[in-house]
């Protein structure tokens, strides 16, 4: 049976994934700059200007990732309104293996030529290859079921594609 066929068959699949160095890290430095910037008048704007670094720690230690018949979706679990959906006709295939953080550019959301991943250890990661010919990646536990409910939405390939 076709899962585009049957709403009934339709599951969603949700898994949470934190980094607790990078949310201690992202606490530390935010409360450590707020103090400083209290304190010293005279460097208070490059204090605030580096709050950007304990936010962005911050907003990549936690997320929850979501597939569904749409799409796959990565929050962030503590400002969830910062996200990166991924429709499934943008979708080519899925897998799922370990991965090491240098091998995705690091710890964080990363960028670099042809890969955008979101990666807070190292272990299990859902691999997805995309219809313009990149990769997303993010680091998250149970990626197999992750990758074979992304599979089972693809829509149907028609001719030639």
């Amino acid at each position: 049976m076709n899962p585009h066929d049957d709403d009934s068959t339709r599951a969603v699949w949700n898994r949470s994934q934190s980094s607790g160095w990078m949310l201690a890290v992202g606490a530390i430095l935010a409360l450590g700059l707020i103090v400083f910037a209290v304190v010293d008048e005279t460097h208070r704007s490059v204090s605030l200007g580096l709050l950007l670094a304990a936010a962005a720690f911050l907003v990549t230690g936690a997320i929850k990732v979501t597939v569904s018949p749409r799409g796959v979706t990565v929050a962030s679990a503590l400002v969830p309104f910062l996200r990166q959906n991924i429709a499934m006709d943008r979708i080519k295939g899925a897998t799922a293996r370990r991965t090491r953080p240098l091998e995705i550019g690091g710890w964080g959301y990363r960028w670099k030529p042809g890969v955008r991943a979101v990666s807070l250890r190292a272990g299990d990661a859902l691999w997805l290859e995309l219809r313009r010919g990149t990769r997303f990646v993010v680091t998250i536990d149970d990626a197999q079921t992750a990758a074979e409910l992304v599979n089972r939405y693809l829509p149907p390939r028609h001719g030639g594609r």
